[in-house]
C-alpha cells in the first residue's frame, strides 16, 4: 500500500489505479495516515524554508495560553502520614517489649541470692616467693595475656623490700 501511495505523490500511476487507490485510502485509516505522512515530506521537500520558521515562538506562546494547574499533592501527604504511624507502631511494639521484659524478670529471686552463703573456698596455691622472676619472664604465655585490650608490651614490676 505505501509504494502504491508513493507511486501515486510521483504521478506514475494510471488514472485508474489512482482512482482505485484514492477509494482504498478513504476507506482505511492506516492508508489514510500514510498519505498525510506523504503529503508532509513532498512539502518539506519542496520547501525546505517554511521548516523552521518561528517554530520556537509558536511553541512558547502556546506554552505561555495554557492554563496553570493548581491540584494538591495527594501522595506525598499520604507518605507521610504512612511514615508517621509506622514510626509510632514501632515505638508503641519497642515499649511493649521492653514492658513484657520488665514483667518476666522475678523480684524475689534477687533477695534470695543476697540471703545465700558463699560456699566457695578461696584458693590454695601459694606462690613461692623466688617465682616472681619466673612469672614475669613468662608473663606472654600467661593465660591472661589472651584477654580482650590487654598489651603485651607492658612488664609489671614490683618491688619487695625484703629482697634487695
Amino acid at each position: 500500500m505505501k509504494q502504491e501511495i508513493s507511486a501515486l505523490m510521483d504521478g506514475e500511476l494510471f488514472e485508474d489505479e489512482a482512482e482505485d487507490l484514492l477509494d482504498r485510502i478513504k476507506r482505511d485509516s492506516n492508508a489514510h495516515r500514510d498519505w498525510e505522512t506523504y503529503h508532509l515530506i513532498g512539502d518539506v521537500l519542496r520547501q525546505p524554508e517554511h521548516i523552521h520558521c518561528g517554530l520556537n515562538a509558536k511553541v512558547r506562546e502556546r506554552m505561555e495560553n495554557e492554563p496553570t494547574v493548581f491540584a494538591p499533592r495527594g501522595r506525598t501527604t499520604k507518605q507521610k502520614m504512612r511514615t508517621v504511624a509506622l514510626s509510632a507502631a514501632a515505638s508503641l511494639a519497642a515499649v511493649g517489649v521492653v514492658a513484657w521484659m520488665s514483667l518476666q524478670v522475678s523480684h524475689e529471686a534477687a533477695p534470695q541470692m543476697a540471703m545465700q552463703k558463699n560456699n566457695l573456698r578461696p584458693a590454695s596455691a601459694q606462690i613461692k616467693p623466688k617465682s616472681g622472676d619466673y612469672i614475669t619472664a613468662h608473663q606472654e604465655f600467661s593465660p591472661g595475656a589472651d584477654m580482650n585490650g590487654g598489651a603485651f608490651y607492658i612488664r609489671t614490676v614490683s618491688y619487695s623490700p625484703d629482697e634487695k
